[in-house]
C-alpha cells in the first residue's frame, strides 16, 4: 500500500521556501512577459492588418514561426543561441522572460487581429467624420472595443502559457517547477512533490482566472450592459 508522506516537504523550511521562491518568480515571469508580449502584439497585429505588404509578411512570418516552434526550442535559442551571437550575458530569469515574450507576442497577435477585424468599418467612418485624428480614432474608439471583445480569449491564453512555464526549468530558472524537481532529488517522494506542484498550478491559475474575471467586471462593464 502506498504511503504518502507529505510531511517531508512541508516540514523542512528550506523546500518550502523554494517553493515560495518558485511561485513568486513563475508569477513575476509570466505576468511581466504577457505584459511585454502584448505591446510587442499589439504592434505585429496593427501591422499584420495594414497596407503595406511589407509590414503584413514581415508580422505573418513571425507569428507563424513563432507558434510552429516549441517553447522549449525558442527559450534554448535565446538563453544559449543569442548570447553567442551577440555577445552578451544576461541572468537565466531574463532569458526566460525575453523567451515568454515573445512566445506570448505571436499568440496575442492572432488573437488582437481577430479583434481589429471585428470593429465595424462604419464606426471609423463616423469618427473620420467627427473629425477625430487616426491616432485617437485607434486610442478611444479601436483599442477599447479590440480588447473588450478578445479578452476572454486573452485570458484563455495567459493562463495556458502559464501553465507551460515550467520548461524554463530546463535553461535553469528556478521555477516553481525547478523548485519541485530539487525537492524530490532529495526526498525522493516523486508522487507526493509532483501532486503538491500540480495542486499549486491550479490554485495559481484558478487565482489568475478570477483576477481576470473581477478586471472583466470592472474596466469592460460596458460591454456586458450592450
Amino acid at each position: 500500500m502506498l504511503e504518502l508522506r507529505f510531511f517531508e516537504i512541508y516540514r523542512n523550511a528550506d523546500f518550502m521556501w523554494r517553493l515560495a521562491e518558485g511561485i513568486w518568480l513563475s508569477i513575476s515571469l509570466t505576468v511581466t512577459a504577457a505584459i511585454v508580449g502584448f505591446v510587442v502584439a499589439m504592434g505585429l497585429a496593427v501591422a499584420r492588418n495594414a497596407r503595406v505588404p511589407v509590414l503584413a509578411q514581415l508580422s505573418a512570418c513571425y507569428v507563424e514561426f513563432i507558434r510552429n516552434t516549441p517553447l522549449i526550442v525558442q527559450l534554448f535559442f535565446v538563453a544559449f543561441g543569442l548570447p553567442l551571437l551577440f555577445g552578451y550575458a544576461w541572468p537565466f530569469w531574463a532569458h526566460a522572460m525575453l523567451g515568454l515574450a515573445l512566445n506570448f507576442s505571436a499568440y496575442f497577435a492572432e488573437i488582437l487581429r481577430s479583434g481589429l477585424l471585428s470593429i465595424p468599418k462604419g464606426q471609423i467612418e463616423a469618427a473620420e467624420a467627427l473629425g477625430l485624428g487616426r491616432k485617437v480614432r485607434f486610442v478611444k474608439i479601436v483599442v477599447p472595443q479590440v480588447i473588450a471583445n478578445v479578452y476572454p480569449s486573452l485570458t484563455s491564453q495567459f493562463i495556458f502559457l502559464f501553465l507551460t512555464t515550467g520548461v524554463i526549468s530546463e535553461i535553469g530558472v528556478e521555477d516553481l517547477t525547478h523548485a519541485g524537481v530539487f525537492i524530490d532529488s532529495r526526498t525522493f517522494r516523486s508522487f507526493e512533490v509532483f501532486i503538491t506542484l500540480t495542486v499549486l498550478y491550479v490554485a495559481i491559475a484558478l487565482s489568475f482566472k478570477a483576477c481576470m474575471l473581477a478586471i472583466d467586471r470592472h474596466f469592460f462593464a460596458w460591454k456586458v450592459r450592450q
